[in-house]
């Protein structure tokens, strides 16, 4: 599997796919993995894995001459890719640069998942490129969960320390919903498929009241009513109360 110790690795959404940022990524010391963005063809120089019988050479020749035509469940050679570097003093040159492209076969699909990195094959393997792909999807989903359950998709503030503020109180609310996602997921390992994280987030949002109640009689901690109403008082207040609305037109 080769040592996997030590790598940072930015997974790049195909939004964000440019030779040029990878080129930059690699001469800076960091590591990347891509999707192959489908219009991009680049030359195969290297065949890091060999297969037995006869198979087909791939050295020399574009992705698309050879990628329909292989019997082979996993591809893992060198490619050259041409890029545009960035302007400089309003000049911009050609540039040759060499990464790594993995492909797997999708039986399902019939078809490749193919990557692009510039991570090592004494690193980390083909199907292992792949399967640290897919951790992108996770960090979309827990960026999803914080936007929508734990409230940093709308920061109305222009306060660079209270939105900084607003934000730790989100990820630190992440990282108990996810504490006490744990010890449910535990307790019922029949159902634990059922528990998905969007859904747990819902709920946890929907009765964090009750815990932290719950928290606070742990405590010893008795909020009386005045406390509860100087928070009703001071949260209920609107940040946006000058900003014009459609409606205010109508109602006058």
């Amino acid at each position: 599997m080769g040592d996997k110790t030590g790598i940072a690795v930015l997974l790049i959404d195909l939004g964000f796919y440019k030779h040029n940022t990878f080129a930059r990524i690699d001469e800076n010391g960091g590591f990347f993995v891509s999707r192959l963005k489908g219009k991009v063809d680049p030359l195969i120089i290297r065949n890091n894995r060999t297969c037995r019988g006869r198979s087909i050479d791939i050295v020399g020749k574009k992705v698309s001459e050879v990628i329909d035509d292989l019997q082979r469940q996993v591809i893992d050679a060198d490619v050259e890719v041409e890029f545009n570097r960035r302007k400089y003093k309003g000049k911009q040159k050609r540039d040759v640069k060499q990464f790594r492209m993995v492909a797997i076969y999708n039986a399902e699909e019939k078809k490749y998942h193919t990557y692009i990195t510039n991570i090592p094959t004494d690193r980390l393997d083909a199907e292992d490129i792949a399967v640290l792909y897919s951790a992108r999807w996770e960090i979309e989903l827990i960026f999803k969960e914080l936007k929508s359950r734990y409230g940093i998709d709308i920061l109305p503030f222009s306060n660079p320390h209270i939105i900084e503020a607003l934000l730790w109180v989100g990820i630190l609310t992440l990282i108990i919903s996810r504490r006490v996602y744990l010890l449910v997921y535990s307790a019922n390992l029949e159902n634990a498929p059922r528990y998905t994280h969007l859904r747990w987030a819902t709920i946890f949002a929907e009765k964090a009241h009750r815990l932290l109640d719950a928290i606070l009689d742990y405590s010893g901690i008795d909020p009386d009513l005045m406390e509860l109403f100087d928070v009703y008082q001071s949260q209920a207040l609107d940040p946006n109360v000058n900003r014009k609305r459609l409606m205010d037109e109508w109602r006058t």
